[in-house]
């Protein structure tokens, strides 16, 4: 199969260039796509089904914070929980990451001391992206010095949104090569889109095939800083953009809903969407992963309510 280099190479080689290819592009079906979700949000999963998806579910988790008032100690506390997210039952599975500032990095990668949790770190001048190039640059590497194991960056909506997609693209491909560590190694790299401030369907498609094109090793929808962040339809576009761009380069690239996924029934929702739509290759936190700070709680009450038939409700779970 080709690489995602090869195959496109000629897109890439101008704006012009790539402008008609993402403008050629199938048009989105905005009620097709919305009335999909929404039926596929309507499948009814119980029991052994459920168990099952809710592990899943807490296994594809990026606990996240990211807020000005972060401490070493939160961090800290949260690199414990995702290790060990319910210490009443020590068979509940690790979280996929622990996502943080750069500055939280090497706080993280010490207290989870080896165990099998990434440490995910916002870059580029997350969650606005309005730094010159060279100061995103640097943040990633910083980043990626510290220790961090995956760096989700944020595009420039304002670039793309004016048409400057070879900018969009270049910034992805630049950010790529700041992911390379010195041994050769690199740090996985999610491209953010924010998708609540793309306006419309197609320019989601158009950006979620820049970010491939890039060298992605996942597409996000958001930072969970604006008011509209992930969706079932924004998620069921870029599913269907990962395995279409898959079945033409033989290439496999993750998706993460990020912000606004708060509840197991949304959780549920979501893999739903991946199974029917990317198939059961995607359902693994190596290539699907949920940016959640509160949903993991809500996973954990359903999970001890399957297991002992009461609901334990809130108290019984740490407050991040």
């Amino acid at each position: 199969m080709p690489t995602t280099l090869t195959a496109f190479a000629d897109v890439t080689t101008s704006d012009s260039a790539l402008r008609r290819f993402l403008h050629g592009l199938p048009g989105v079906d905005a009620v097709g796509l919305e009335a999909r979700a929404a039926s596929l949000g309507t499948r009814s999963i119980k029991t052994t089904a459920k168990a099952y998806a809710i592990d899943l579910a807490i296994s594809m988790i990026d606990l996240t914070t990211l807020e000005g008032a972060d401490t070493p100690g939160k961090v800290r506390a949260l690199s414990a929980k995702a290790v060990n997210p319910d210490p009443t039952d020590r068979t509940t599975p690790m979280t996929a990451a622990v996502c943080v500032y750069p500055d939280m990095v090497a706080t993280a990668k010490a207290a989870l001391n080896g165990a099998d949790v990434k440490v995910a770190s916002v870059a580029t001048a997350f969650p606005a992206g309005r730094a010159a190039l060279p100061v995103k640059l640097a943040d990633t590497r910083d980043a990626v010095a510290a220790g961090a194991d995956e760096i989700d960056m944020v595009i420039d909506r304002g670039a793309f949104l004016a048409g400057r997609y070879l900018e969009t693209y270049e910034l992805i491909k630049a950010v790529k090569e700041a992911c390379v560590r010195p041994d050769g190694t690199a740090a996985r790299l999610k491209v953010i889109f924010e998708t609540g401030e793309l306006s419309t369907y197609d320019n989601i498609r158009r950006a979620s095939w820049i970010g491939m094109i890039a060298g992605a090793d996942f597409i996000k929808t958001s930072t969970g800083k604006v008011g509209v962040n992930a969706t079932p339809a924004n998620t069921l576009l870029m599913l269907e953009a990962v395995r279409d761009f898959k079945a033409q380069t033989g290439i496999q690239i993750g998706v993460k809903p990020a912000g606004g996924i708060r509840t197991t029934k949304d959780a549920i929702k979501f893999l739903v969407l991946v199974n029917e739509t990317a198939g059961e290759d995607w359902l693994t936190n190596e290539w699907f992963r949920f940016g959640a700070s509160s949903l993991l709680n809500d996973l954990l009450m359903q999970r001890q309510k399957l297991s002992t038939g009461r609901y334990s409700g809130p108290d019984y779970v740490t407050v991040d």
